[in-house]
């Protein structure tokens, strides 16, 4: 599965970051974003491509997303 954050509709509650902090960060600017597995913060949330979720994850990945009140995790695959 990758995932990767709709900036444009990001409310920067923190909640994905606060539920799976090996994925998701907040920017400087207070959006959310995904973190590459070197721990490098990806521009644009990551889209379009996004990062790859380690399998161990994927449920902890998922439930970021239905808790997030902008509804901008974007997960595919």
């Amino acid at each position: 599965m990758k995932v990767h954050v709709d900036q444009f509709a990001c409310t920067g509650s923190g909640l994905c970051e606060g539920a799976a902090p090996e994925v998701f960060a907040m920017t400087g600017d207070g959006l959310s974003t995904v973190v590459t597995a070197a721990g490098e913060l990806l521009p644009d949330g990551g889209a379009p491509d996004g990062v790859e979720v380690p399998a161990d994850l994927e449920q902890t990945v998922r439930d970021a997303a239905e808790v997030c009140p902008g509804r901008c995790i974007v997960c595919t695959g």
